[in-house]
C-alpha cells in the first residue's frame, strides 16, 4: 500500500522582545518562500517605517498590506483568490496588534484553504501584560517559536521585557499601544530590559545617572 502524505498548512507564531530581529526574520521568510516559487501576501501594522511597509532595522523593507482595525483578513484573502490570484502563504508582522477576531480569521485560512501563516510579534506590552492578539495566537497557533537571537539588556543579560520610557525614565502608565522604537531619540521610546532591571525600573539612562552622581543603584530588595 502506498501512502500519499500531503503537506498540512500551519499557523506559526514567532515571538521575541523588541530588537531581536522579528521583522528581519519575517523578510527572510518571505524571501525564502518567494524564491521557491510560492506566492504570498505580506501584512503588517504600525511598522516603524510608516504605513503599508514591512521594514527591519538592517534597512531592508518590502511593501505590505496595512492591517486596519476594520480589515477582515479572511475576506481580503478570499477576494484575492476569487480574482484569480494565487496565495500560498501569509506573512503577518506586528501580529500582537491584530485583534483576536483577525487572528481567528488567519487560523480559518490555514484550516479551510490550506494557506501557511507565519506570524511575528511580541507577547507582552510595557506592563508585562499579554497583547490580545498575542494571547489569541498562543491559544490557536500550531507552533509558537521563540527567536534564538536574544535581545540584551543594557547590563548584558538576556532582555525579557519591553519597557516604555519617557526622557529615559521607565513608565507603566498610558495606552497599551503607543508606536515607538528602541532606537528612538524621541521623548517617549522603548528599551528592552532583563527582569531584574525591569522590576527595579532601572533603564540605561537611569543607571548612567546613578553612576555619575555617586548615588547607589535603586534596586528593589523586596
Amino acid at each position: 500500500m502506498t501512502w500519499n502524505y500531503l503537506a498540512v498548512a500551519e499557523l506559526i507564531y514567532f515571538v521575541g522582545t523588541m530588537d531581536c530581529g522579528k521583522s528581519t526574520l519575517a523578510l527572510q521568510t518571505d524571501h525564502n518562500h518567494a524564491s521557491r516559487g510560492r506566492s504570498g501576501v505580506v501584512f503588517t501594522k504600525f511598522d516603524r517605517a510608516g504605513e503599508s511597509v514591512l521594514s527591519s532595522r538592517l534597512g531592508l523593507e518590502v511593501p505590505a498590506i496595512e492591517v486596519s482595525d476594520e480589515l477582515n483578513l479572511r475576506r481580503f484573502v478570499v477576494d484575492r483568490l476569487s480574482n484569480g490570484h494565487r496565495i500560498d502563504y501569509l506573512i503577518c508582522d506586528e501580529a500582537q496588534f491584530y485583534s483576536p477576531e483577525q487572528i481567528e480569521h488567519i487560523a480559518q485560512l490555514v484550516d479551510d484553504l490550506g494557506i501557511d501563516v507565519f506570524a511575528f510579534g511580541i507577547l507582552t506590552d510595557f506592563r508585562t501584560r499579554l497583547f490580545p492578539g498575542s494571547a489569541r495566537l498562543l491559544e490557536l497557533a500550531d507552533r509558537v517559536q521563540y527567536l534564538q537571537v536574544e535581545a540584551l539588556c543594557w547590563c548584558g543579560n538576556r532582555a525579557l521585557h519591553n519597557a516604555r520610557t519617557v526622557d529615559g525614565e521607565m513608565t507603566t502608565e498610558g495606552d497599551q499601544v503607543l508606536v515607538g522604537d528602541v532606537s528612538s531619540s524621541s521623548e517617549t521610546s522603548y528599551e528592552v530590559l532583563c527582569r531584574r532591571h525591569y522590576r527595579a525600573r532601572l533603564t540605561k539612562h537611569k543607571s548612567n545617572t546613578a553612576h555619575i552622581s555617586g548615588n547607589p543603584l535603586p534596586f528593589d530588595e523586596r
